[in-house]
């Protein structure tokens, strides 16, 4: 009777051992796949960027083509300023605010557009699709009482955000106290 309490003692001791060490090899394994999937989709900020929001690695080239592109005649505004239907309708037309530009082709075209359009906002239903930041809503909710002047140009963006055009809309004065 001694041997079969033994016997029965020592399987229960190796099955906990084998569930501790199956454990231990799930939490090793849970926390290497999650270092692997933190990094491939590492939220890091593009350094030569001050950008707005962090921009995930797979949209920093659209993110950057984007901005090479667009800031060559004006500043490059945070996609979240519009909605995805009014950067649809510009990165699509031809004819852009009174000028005539050449059209972004594939793959520049494919990757601005994956990032425009992840990081544009929805429209709702009663809006009407804006060409212009006064008149987007988001625009207008981020700056509630700024008197903007009309037509709100290049140096109404820089006088409140100096790095404006370095895509840095985060810095602020305080030259719209004035």
């Amino acid at each position: 009777m001694f041997k079969l309490k033994s016997s029965h003692q020592r399987m229960k001791r190796q099955l906990l051992i084998v569930m501790l060490v199956i454990f231990a090899w799930s939490v090793a394994i849970g926390f290497i796949l999650g270092l692997a999937t933190t990094s491939v989709h590492a939220a890091n900020p593009t350094p030569s960027v001050g950008t707005v929001d962090v921009v995930p690695a797979q949209y920093q080239l659209g993110q950057e083509l984007y901005i090479e592109n667009c800031s060559t005649c004006h500043i490059a505004l945070p996609p979240a300023v519009f909605p995805t239907q009014t950067w649809k309708n510009l990165v699509e037309d031809s004819q852009h605010y009174g000028a005539q530009i050449k059209p972004l082709v594939d793959p520049q075209r494919i990757l601005v557009w994956k990032y425009i359009s992840t990081f544009s906002r929805v429209q709702r239903q009663d809006e009407a699709i804006p060409y212009r930041l006064n008149r987007s809503r988001y625009f207008q909710a981020l700056h509630p009482g700024v008197k903007l002047p009309e037509p709100i140009n290049i140096g109404s963006c820089v006088s409140c955000h100096p790095g404006a055009s370095k895509y840095n809309f985060r810095s602020l004065t305080l030259e719209w106290e004035k």
